[in-house]
């Protein structure tokens, strides 16, 4: 019998963390959508978020709290240093083990989150593997981060849409299969209303705010963040990983980060940080209008809660 799951999809400050607890609590608004699935109050979170796994990045990354879990097991936050490394890989095996527990268990998995790149590694594998080439690293770490993605931007367009501009690492490593293979791999299946290359049936939820609304979330969620301490929590992350890592972790760690240094002044903060996450938002929301065309999906409105 073909494992079943729910995937739950959107851009940043869209609210997939609260209608994924919603759904697990209540089921599917239409009861038709819930043929096949189990009842309500069945459900477990997977978190499909990059930094979310790391313990300490909490405020920057809008963490859903144990309050806002309301009793619905979450898996995958939490489970990392922040100076430790957890890669797509990573995530496609933990996420397999978690979906056969859950599904054991009786109940639906969910899987929530805003990090695409986990949900291609899941659901359609990994790219062919490439090695690591140091003369070309060596080549590429010369760059300024900037170069790095506009190489990418015009060898492999729709890597580049998929991609945080600033996560150098993560640019560094597309070239590299770039290099080796001339693009990297397209891993979405066609139809995800049969079953995947890893055997599931994906029922998919896409939360995609009109521009405005999403504009609006995005400065009211900074606000809230930087009133709430984000300074200071990126001040311990910074004092635990060094500025190279911290720059790895997200544009709201890389932003503050420049701020501690003597970099920039703490007035720019929330309207630099706002033009940079909907500049992020906007290539989720590409991807998420590629991922519309290309499968079968189900529509949901946007929820006035967490991300």
């Amino acid at each position: 019998m073909t494992t079943k799951i729910l995937c739950i999809a959107g851009p940043t400050a869209s609210g997939k963390s609260s209608r994924a607890v919603e759904i697990s609590l209540k089921g599917f608004g239409n009861p038709s959508s819930n043929e096949g699935f189990p009842k309500p109050f069945m459900g477990e979170i997977i978190s499909v978020d990059s930094r979310q796994v790391y313990r300490g990045l909490s405020i920057g990354t809008e963490k859903i709290t144990k309050e806002e879990m309301r009793g619905v097991p979450h898996h995958l936050i939490d489970i990392r240093e922040p100076q430790e490394n957890y890669s797509a890989g990573d995530f496609a095996t933990d996420a397999t083990r978690l979906i056969g527990e859950i599904t054991a268990r009786g109940k639906l998995p969910i899987l929530a989150g805003g990090t695409h790149f986990y949900f291609n590694a899941l659901l359609s594998g990994l790219p062919a593997r490439v090695d690591a080439n140091p003369t070309l690293r060596e080549e590429l770490e010369k760059l300024p981060t900037i170069r790095l993605f506009e190489r990418i931007r015009e060898q492999d367009p729709r890597r580049a849409a998929e991609l945080d501009p600033m996560n150098r690492r993560r640019l560094i490593r597309a070239l590299e299969i770039i290099d080796s293979l001339g693009t990297v791999p397209k891993r979405y299946p066609r139809d995800v209303a049969t079953a995947t290359s890893c055997g599931y049936l994906v029922e998919w939820i896409i939360i995609d705010p009109p521009k405005e609304e999403l504009r609006a979330r995005i400065d009211a969620r900074l606000k809230q963040a930087l009133g709430r301490g984000l300074i200071d929590e990126v001040r311990r992350v910074r004092e635990v990983v060094g500025d190279a890592r911290l720059n790895e972790l997200g544009l709201e760690y890389k932003i503050v980060g420049e701020y501690l240094r003597g970099e920039r002044e703490e007035a720019s903060l929330l309207p630099t940080l706002s033009a940079k996450l909907w500049q992020y938002a906007r290539r989720q929301k590409a991807w998420l209008r590629k991922l519309r065309d290309e499968n079968v999906i189900s529509e949901a409105p946007s929820h006035p809660d967490r991300s």
